[in-house]
Parts: structure tokens; C-alpha cells; sequence
């Protein structure tokens, strides 16, 4: 799973500034989730091949006992919770203080992996002030300046060094990872995360599984956060079930535990195949259940939206919440929506159904020939529009990736193509090659055909 890095410090030292370094986009993922206070951020970072997710917090003092202050710290305190290595920013300039040795003591009481950033660093390089840093006991401080970026690249290695080891091994995995997901092998169990907001029933939903199914195996190690991983099989299919809910163990009985995180929620999606988004019918669809969505359409993952608690609403609420879906999901048009009562054990059936199918076609095999040939017939039928002395033209197209699907197209002009005729292309290759439940890619290129030397 994506490792997370937690920006801890006192306030006005830089954390913001640092955090928009990391994400190189304010707010990247969600800034507005219910619950959480504008002074705990998530953002989602990439450095190369690596991903991971970033924790801003507000100022931070440990020993806050009342008011607004000690919500904040509480706020810092589940982000190094939730943290696989703690950033502790200081500001070099205004030198070491005495909140910063509260802080200092906080974080290494609890035994994460800290590393001291010494920020507004620039110009200082051999500077007394740094050596400052050192009585905090914490570790070497690494000088960077968040508003210029000097050594931000160097302490973000570092803290994913942290995570992952040597850099080498980790783009290993990660390259046989992508690997094993391309050749969509049926060796491989679908890796399927229930993602939704609090109390929209996925415990209830884990449960009736796990009481249904015959399990493989109960419980597989997890992360210091403890999420837990759940193999099970049904019909011959082999799945992995990524716990957001909060699974555990309790003897030789599974509770699931209806507790929200949303660095387990991300993490979950990005480490699944095929995403179960479960809306609760009697809520309607909320801000909350539109950010989930979206961070499931900008990772790519098939998915499949359930309406959960659908007996207890009647038929005004049922088309009202229609509405909802085909408005505020817009964007998820692509993915099946069922309707099942999880405490009942009603419409599970289909659900499986179409989460197969949803993986199936992420990973789907698209014939070059046939994709050029829908291009063609796509093309005949409506060509894309004239901008100014250019038309684009659309010669070849080829399958570029799996999960989810990438379709590339080859051609003359093809910058000049409109985001509308890109939809009605995905429109035509959906309808054909019968994809559903994931996201489909289509990237245009103006160059050479490099199927032409084969065709020949």
C-alpha cells in the first residue's frame, strides 16, 4: 500500500508550504471530508515510480489541554498515528523553541520514524543555526527550503528510503507488480476494496460475507495501522477483500467495526482491482461519497456502486436518489449501480456478478486490428471538427495498458481533437468490446504509425 508521511510541527514553520511541494497540487485529494477539521490535509504525492500519500496537520502542541488547540493536536495526533514516517519541520531561522522540545518528546515516545526537516534553509548552508537541531534528539537535520524547493526532493527519498528500503528494490516490486497486473492472470485473486462513508453498512456488508462464504484463510498481516486483508473464494473465483471498515479479530470470530480513516480508504483503493463504492440509500449521496468517487476515477480502478439499505426507503426517495447518482456521479456513468439490503442479504448475488465482470473488462485484451477498424467506421460516421486550418486525422489505434484499459490513437493534428469527440470514441469502443464497470483511457499521439513496419 501507498506509505504515508506525516508533516508534523509548531505553527508558521512551513508545513503547508512543504505539503504543497510534496502533493504539487493544494488539495489534492480532500480537503473537505465531514469530520475533519481544515487542520489535518491529505494530499497525494509521486516521486518517479513511487506514490504516496502526504499529512499536513495544524500547529501542534502536545501538552494543549482545552479549546480549539487540543482539538488540533488530537488532529496531529491521528495523523502520526496513521503515518509510516513523521516529517518534523522546525524553522531554522527563528531558532529552536521551547514547544519544539515538547514536540521532540512526543514523537519519540512514539517510536516512529522521524526525520527533522530544518526549513526557510536557504542561503544558511554551514550555518550555526542548524546545528541547533541537534538537541532536539531527533537525528541529523536535513537543511530544506519548502518555498524554493532546495532538498525537498532529498528529504522526500529519504522518508520513503524509510518506508520502502533501497530505492532499487522497491522499483522492482513495482515494476513485477505492474507486471502481473497487466497479464490480468487468473492466477491472481481480484484484490477488492468497500469503500463509503461511516455508517452506509459496509460492517454489515463484510459480515454477511465472511458469515456466507468459506474463507481460505482468516487473517494475513497487515500494516502498522493493522489493515487486514481477507481472502476468500466464491464459485471458483479467488478475491481479496481490502478492509476499510476495520476489520478484526476477536478470538475466532471477525467484528467488523464501523471506523472511518481516510488514509486507509485511499490506500485501499489504490492497492485494489475493483472498488465497491456502497452509498447508503436513506443519506442520499453526499460531498463525501462524490470525493470517494473521484479519487476511485483518478486511480483508475473498476468499480462497482451499490445503494445499500434500499428496503428501507420508499419509491419518492428511490428516484430522488437516482437523480442524485446520475448527477452528482456523473462521472462514474460507466460503472453498474445495484440496489441490495446488506443486513437482509438481498441483491449480493448480482453484486458479485458484476464486480467479475468489471474486472474482466479492466483487464480485457483489445485487438489491434479491430480497434483500428472501429476508428475507421467511428471516423466515417462523424469526423472530428475543423479548428481554424487544422483537422485531425485519426489513422490507428492500439491497446496502450490494462486496468484500466488505454486505448492509444495515432494521427495528424490529434492535439487539435475536442474532449467531446474523445468521449464519443470511448462511447463507440465501450459499446463494442462490451466494457463495464471500469474506466476507459484514450490518448491521442501525432506521429508515425508503429504498426506500420509489421504490417508490411
Amino acid at each position: 500500500m501507498k506509505p504515508v508521511i506525516a508533516l508534523v510541527g509548531r505553527p508558521n514553520v512551513g508545513k503547508s508550504t512543504l505539503f504543497n511541494r510534496m502533493t504539487k497540487s493544494r488539495d489534492a485529494i480532500v480537503a473537505d471530508y465531514a469530520g475533519l477539521t481544515r487542520d489535518r490535509h491529505y494530499g497525494d504525492g509521486r516521486l518517479g515510480r513511487r506514490e504516496f500519500i502526504v499529512i499536513d496537520t495544524g500547529g501542534f502542541e502536545p501538552t494543549a489541554e482545552t479549546g480549539i488547540v487540543r482539538e488540533m493536536a488530537r488532529q496531529t495526533r491521528q495523523a502520526v498515528a496513521e503515518a509510516d514516517v513523521v516529517i518534523f519541520v522546525v524553522d531554522v531561522r527563528g531558532g529552536i523553541s521551547a514547544q519544539d522540545h515538547d514536540i521532540a518528546r512526543y514523537l519519540r515516545q512514539t517510536g516512529k520514524p522521524v526525520l527533522l526537516a530544518a526549513n526557510k534553509a536557504e542561503g544558511m548552508v554551514g550555518s550555526a543555526h542548524l546545528g541547533e537541531g541537534h538537541e532536539l534528539g531527533i537525528g541529523e537535520p536535513l537543511p530544506v527550503s519548502a518555498a524554493h524547493g532546495q532538498g525537498v526532493r532529498s528529504l522526500t527519498e529519504l522518508a520513503l528510503e524509510t518506508c520502502f528500503g533501497s530505492a532499487d528494490e522497491s522499483d522492482e516490486d513495482e515494476e513485477a507488480e505492474a507486471e502481473l497486473l497487466a497479464d490480468g492472470s487468473a492466477d491472481r485473486p481480484i484484490r477488492l476494496a468497500v469503500a463509503g462513508r461511516p455508517n452506509a453498512g459496509k460492517s454489515t456488508l463484510i459480515n454477511t460475507w465472511l458469515g456466507e462464504e468459506r474463507l481460505v484463510a482468516f487473517d494475513m498481516p497487515g500494516t502498522t495501522r493493522d489493515a487486514i486483508t481477507v481472502p476468500f473464494e466464491r464459485n471458483g473465483q479467488r478475491f481479496e477483500l481490502i478492509d476499510t471498515a476495520g476489520l478484526r479479530r476477536k478470538g475466532k470470530v471477525f467484528e467488523a467495526i464501523e471506523k472511518f480513516s481516510v488514509v486507509k480508504t485511499l490506500q485501499a483503493i489504490a492497492d485494489a482491482n475493483v472498488v465497491l463504492l456502497l452509498l447508503d440509500a436513506t443519506q442520499g449521496v453526499s460531498d463525501q461519497d462524490a470525493h470517494i468517487a473521484g479519487y476511485i476515477l483518478d486511480a483508475g480502478r473498476a468499480v462497482v456502486i451499490a445503494i445499500n439499505k434500499w428496503d428501507a426507503v420508499d419509491a419518492y426517495q428511490r428516484e430522488q436518489l437516482q437523480r442524485q447518482i446520475e448527477q452528482r456521479l456523473a462521472f462514474l456513468r460507466f460503472a453498474p449501480v445495484l440496489q441490495i439490503s446488506a443486513l437482509k442479504r438481498q441483491g449480493l448475488g448480482p453484486v458479485w456478478k458484476a464486480i467479475s465482470e468489471a474486472w474482466s473488462s479492466a483487464t480485457r485484451k483489445l485487438s489491434t486490428p479491430i480497434l483500428t477498424r472501429l476508428l475507421h467506421e467511428a471516423v466515417e460516421h462523424q469526423q472530428p471538427k475543423r479548428e481554424g486550418a487544422f483537422r485531425p486525422k485519426l489513422r490507428y489505434a492500439h491497446q496502450g495498458g490494462q486496468n484500466p484499459p488505454i486505448i492509444v490513437i495515432h494521427g495528424s493534428s490529434t492535439e487539435h481533437v475536442t474532449d467531446s469527440y474523445k468521449r464519443y470514441l470511448e462511447g463507440r469502443f465501450r459499446a463494442h468490446f462490451k466494457l463495464e464497470g471500469t474506466p476507459l483511457r484514450i490518448e491521442l499521439r501525432s506521429g508515425r504509425n508503429p504498426f506500420a513496419a509489421k504490417e508490411s
